[in-house]
């Protein structure tokens, strides 16, 4: 069976009682949707969620998919202790180019054009209480490159202006915007087509830093562990996948710019926004009971989502400055940070590995914390420890000055004044060097005891003790 979004619905509900949890009651799309996230969340819960009626349209709408490491293990097909305590979940995957699906495609069973292309018909949540409206959070924007035809893919965010229209917003290293340059330069409209609903290793590999402009749809089909199946968008010809749910049609104009936002995103404020490019919608393609998929917009999903494909990303090309590398992790409540373990063999290694790991995720990593190979980078208490120890502020510390922005998602890209006015700038990041001195030097051993020892508990031995007259010898 190909996998799609259904087949992984079907998968998460066979194997995990009460992963998945239907709301019947209608619910409002401005923020009716998120409510019931956020419900689940303030109590440390974080169930897949699919409604079944959301007031103003006929189809479902699914969030929350991959709000936990269990379910993006069981997407990726690794053991949770591999997603969670190692950075190589997604390292040595077989390639898998994709294939033309050959037939009708199930995404193009329904196909609205003209008026009937209407955006309102869609289940589009308005996730927070300060968001200047919808917006499309799950997404994948796939472009063709007019230069060399490459297929580009990847995840943006599009405020919902109105029922053929919406905005766009590229910022940084996204590689969606150069194409989008490329063609406003020529005077073109960029065709695009946002692709909503798939299997979530799909949208892992469409987050994926691929180097260069393209190669997300393989980065896609080595997650999935098969090809992804395209067919020619209806209006463009640029491939989609022919088993996703939804498939919005458009162009991007190569002139015109809306006002976008404000938007919660992932690290938690209401950042970014301004004048964006404009998407004028051309058709829009489903399945003929098509789900809707969203990202819950600054909850724990949105941080996963975001985290884990650069964290294979960030292994990949800090592995090829400092073979020495052991392990990367984001953590997900600052995924702002980075850390890297290391086996060092030369005092530079910490320097190079900061900056490959910088040059890979420059727009949102802001400190780079680099540790001794014998230090868990999963535990903030050994990272924390590492840095009580082995790092001095006067040799270790590095600032970058303006490496951020200007402007962008982090808050401290902008200044602010009393008017609540703001302006786009760049801000820092830092190098923390929490490694010891490199060979041949010695320094002070850290105390453990023999693992051999530690193999050699007894468990059985060991009893709880409920009552004082259990203690032994006690009188």
């Amino acid at each position: 069976m190909t996998k799609d979004l259904r087949s992984f619905l079907a998968e998460v509900v066979s194997t995990g009682a009460g992963e998945v949890k239907h709301v019947s009651k209608q619910v409002d799309p401005r923020f009716g949707v998120t409510a019931y996230g956020a419900w689940y969340d303030k109590r440390g819960e974080y169930p897949a969620l699919l409604f079944s009626d959301v007031a103003g349209s006929e189809l479902r709408c699914l969030t929350n998919l991959v709000a936990t490491h269990e379910r993006m293990a069981l997407a990726l097909g690794v053991e949770v202790e591999t997603l969670v305590r190692s950075s190589v979940a997604g390292q040595g995957r077989a390639a898998h180019p994709p294939v033309e699906f050959a037939g009708a495609a199930p995404v193009q069973e329904v196909v609205w054009r003209g008026e009937d292309a209407d955006l309102t018909r869609l289940p589009i949540p308005t996730h927070n209480e300060l968001d200047g409206g919808p917006f499309l959070t799950a997404a994948v924007g796939v472009t063709r490159d007019p230069e060399s035809g490459a297929i580009n893919a990847g995840i943006y965010r599009h405020h919902i202006y109105g029922p053929r229209r919406l905005g766009v917003w590229f910022f940084g290293s996204h590689d969606g915007g150069t194409i989008h340059r490329r063609y406003a330069e020529r005077g073109e409209p960029t065709p695009i087509a946002l692709v909503i609903g798939h299997h979530p290793a799909f949208l892992m590999g469409a987050v994926s830093r691929v180097p260069g402009i393209g190669g997300e749809y393989i980065a896609a089909g080595a997650y999935l562990g098969e090809s992804v199946e395209t067919v020619p968008a209806v209006t463009s010809g640029i491939p989609v996948p022919a088993h996703a749910e939804i498939v919005i049609e458009g162009h991007i104009l190569p002139d015109e710019l809306e006002e976008e936002g404000p938007f919660a995103e992932w690290p938690g404020h209401y950042v970014g926004g301004g004048r964006k490019p404009v998407i004028e919608v051309d058709a829009i393609t489903m399945r003929r009971d098509a789900i809707f998929q969203d990202i819950q917009a600054s909850g724990r999903e949105h941080r996963l989502m975001g985290a884990l494909p650069r964290i294979a990303s960030i292994h990949e090309a800090v592995q090829q400055k400092v073979p020495g590398l052991r392990a990367v992790n984001i953590p997900l409540h600052a995924r702002m940070h980075c850390y890297l373990s290391i086996r060092k063999n030369s005092d530079t290694d910490p320097t190079r590995a900061a900056f490959a790991a910088l040059n890979t995720e420059p727009e949102n990593l802001r400190a780079i914390v680099i540790v001794d190979d014998d230090i868990d980078v999963y535990d903030e208490r050994e990272v924390a420890w590492a840095i009580g120890t082995r790092f001095d502020a006067s040799q270790d510390l590095q600032i970058i000055p303006r490496w951020n922005g200007p402007g962008g998602l982090l808050p401290t890209n902008w200044s602010y004044d009393e008017a609540g006015g703001r302006t786009p700038q760049r801000s820092s990041a830092v190098i923390v060097d929490a490694t010891k001195p490199a060979p041949p030097i010695v320094f002070p051993a850290r105390a453990r005891v023999p693992e051999d020892a530690m193999q050699a508990v007894d468990a059985d031995a060991v009893e709880t003790i409920t009552a004082v007259t259990d203690l032994p010898g006690w009188a």
